[in-house]
């Protein structure tokens, strides 16, 4: 008996690390993974130029720094923000609600979407006879989502707090693809004087995606005859990056006060166009401030996304065909106000997700409710 279970075990130890090599083998690292989970979920965070790892101290910290959620108040906290990005076009919406456990602890739980709707599909769009029929055009969405689970902790040394969160993502591609993803985030945060200290690992353990596709014949003919390779079944890893920040609260009289923040991210997947990069480390800067009167109106303003961008000319007076390559510095500037009613928040910000591009700008609204 002793020899069957031990033969048992082997063969599913062996099982397992076939398993672990054919998943590998199908895996890819990809840059800018779940990059959806990037853009940010407060209008207060956006307006200062998302610098809030080390400030952050409400409901948000589920998706900024969950070490934050450890600083609640209130036992309840409701925050609500949505936006459209690109002329309307994508829709990006959030929902966070937290629970004060005691006075050391507190949960919050998150939901993001980002989603293209109503986009028309028109695989199918010419009849048996070779005629446009537009009653045969169907609509699909292309959506994101995310949901996080969320837990803030005060250790026993003074001002230093902790916090995890556990993600789950689900991505859609109308009847043609969905993916299905796990990982794990963790944050620190240390208060001492006025000032404070942040720290946030996300993708600690890598995330994944896993991809299935679904590729009717239709679709297959068309992949072929446009000479496209056919989507298949794949894992892709996100890799790990890094937060830092430094913020400190001035109190300029009885009345008037800011806040400043300035961050260092910490990128890990590859040589990026920042300000500062070497392979495979990138470094993005950012930052921003959070004027207030009375704590009841405030006036934000940041600026984050630093990056290089490559301008390539073509050397007209030489003989070579060459390109002269020039890097500009180009970045995403941002701004907000906020109004404190008794319990409500209500807070705006104006950025432009494109660094100055030709994109819109984006308005973003956001609530907050205490209780």
């Amino acid at each position: 008996m002793k020899k069957m279970k031990k033969k048992s075990l082997k063969i599913n130890i062996l099982i397992i690390i076939v398993l672990l090599f054919s998943t590998n083998s199908f895996s890819q690292i990809v840059k800018y993974s779940n990059d959806f989970l990037t853009i940010g979920v407060s209008a207060k965070s956006i307006g200062m130029g998302n610098s809030s790892v080390a400030s952050v101290d409400d409901a948000t910290s589920g998706y900024l720094n969950p070490a934050g959620l450890s600083k609640i108040t209130k036992k309840y906290e409701v925050n609500l923000m949505h936006s459209d990005y690109f002329a309307g076009i994508a829709k990006y919406d959030y929902m966070a609600v937290s629970y004060k456990i005691n006075d050391s602890s507190a949960f919050s739980a998150s939901i993001i979407r980002l989603g293209v709707d109503d986009i028309q599909n028109t695989l199918n769009i010419y009849d048996e006879n070779g005629n446009i029929d537009y009653d045969r055009v169907e609509l699909f969405s292309v959506a994101d989502y995310a949901m996080l689970f969320s837990y803030g902790k005060k250790t026993k040394i003074k001002g230093l707090s902790y916090g995890v969160n556990t993600k789950l993502i689900f991505r859609n591609q109308g009847e043609f693809a969905n993916a299905y993803g796990f990982g794990i985030d963790a944050g620190m945060q240390y208060s001492v004087n006025k000032w404070n200290f942040g720290i946030m690992a996300k993708d600690i353990t890598t995330t994944f995606n896993a991809w299935f596709f679904n590729i009717s014949d239709d679709m297959r003919d068309a992949f072929l005859v446009t000479d496209n390779e056919l989507p298949t079944n794949s894992l892709e890893i996100t890799m790990p990056s890094l937060n830092t920040g430094i913020s400190r609260y001035f109190q300029v009289s009885d009345k008037f006060g800011f806040n400043s923040e300035i961050d260092l991210n910490f990128t890990f997947d590859g040589k990026r166009n920042t300000l500062i990069s070497f392979n495979p480390v990138s470094i993005y800067p950012q930052t921003g401030f959070d004027f207030n009167y009375k704590k009841i109106v405030f006036l934000r303003t940041g600026i984050n996304n630093f990056q290089t961008i490559p301008d390539f000319k073509n050397l007209k007076d030489s003989e070579e065909t060459n390109f002269f390559r020039e890097n500009t510095v180009n970045f995403t500037p941002s701004m907000g106000l906020g109004l404190r009613l008794f319990d409500f928040y209500i807070d705006y910000a104006l950025t432009d997700i494109g660094n100055q591009s030709i994109a819109l700008y984006s308005h973003i609204f956001s609530l907050k409710y205490e209780f």
